[in-house]
């Protein structure tokens, strides 16, 4: 498996790990970051073995977000020209966003296991996870009001479909710190769990349930779910139909209903 510098990745159970390995800069999103959760994306989404993702955080804390030298470096690059410094910067913003449209596209459930801080680009990652848990320590903000910005990763797209959209405007305008308890209480996590070997056994017994389903069945419903997004509802039950006239000649139906009728666990291929 290819290593990398900003990342950690290690496949097991048909489980792949997702580490942000940073721990000594708070996991803070360097350039290598942006382009390594690319590549790793496209390997999971093209690797049959994978059936599920954790995402997590080396350390402490799950990731203080952008890394501000980063920021500093692309300001360097900019020249005296405002068009040609927009088109810089608006061709940087779309790469950015590329990296995480690649976890929120991926065809495999994505699991966002966060403990400590998980600051501004952060939220723009757990966005496009599918299903977010944490540790009673972690602490949620969407940072970018206090640094004179907008978020522009995902964040304000995708979070109020998660949260709603009168607490998403409370929280992007005020940058004020959610925590645990909170984040639960307004659905941003699903589950909050002691302390972080607590949430990692837990989300990784979560992922491994996932991974014992289909994976056919796992992916049809996965890709209906982000659908539904965008349609409405009759364009929904269009697709399913369309997907499943293909899906249910899988051998899965069968190997399924063979289990489920000798009271037997199923085992699907990849």
């Amino acid at each position: 498996m290819t290593e990398y510098s900003a990342l950690k990745v290690e496949l097991t159970d048909s489980v792949a790990h997702v580490q942000i390995n940073r721990p000594e800069k708070v996991n803070a999103m360097n350039a290598a970051f942006w382009e390594e959760i690319v590549d790793i994306f496209q390997w999971i989404d093209d690797t049959d073995a994978v059936r599920a993702v954790v995402i997590s955080g080396a350390g402490k804390h799950f990731s203080a977000g952008i890394d501000l030298m980063m920021l500093a470096s692309l300001a360097g690059q900019m020249g005296k020209d405002v068009g040609r410094n927009a088109r810089f910067l608006r061709k940087t913003i779309q790469r950015l966003q590329a990296s995480f449209n690649a976890v929120d596209t991926c065809r495999k459930p994505v699991l966002a296991a966060v403990q400590g801080y998980c600051i501004g680009g952060a939220i723009d990652l757990i966005s496009a996870c599918d299903m977010r848990y944490c540790s009673s320590d972690a602490q949620f903000s969407i940072k970018e009001i206090d640094m004179g910005m907008a978020a522009d990763v995902g964040t304000l797209q995708r979070l109020p479909r998660i949260i709603g959209d009168g607490i998403m405007r409370e929280l992007a305008f005020t940058g004020r710190n959610v925590e645990a308890d909170e984040a639960l209480r307004i659905g941003l996590v699903n589950r909050v769990y002691d302390d972080q070997a607590a949430l990692m056994d837990g989300v990784f017994a979560i992922a491994r349930e996932i991974a014992a389903k289909s994976p056919i069945a796992v992916a049809g419903t996965k890709e209906m779910l982000s659908y539904m997004r965008d349609h409405r509802i009759d364009d929904g039950l269009d697709y399913i139909a369309t997907w499943n006239a293909a899906m249910l000649q899988s051998e899965d139906l069968r190997v399924a209903v063979a289990a489920h009728m000798s009271k037997q666990k199923p085992t699907f291929a990849d």
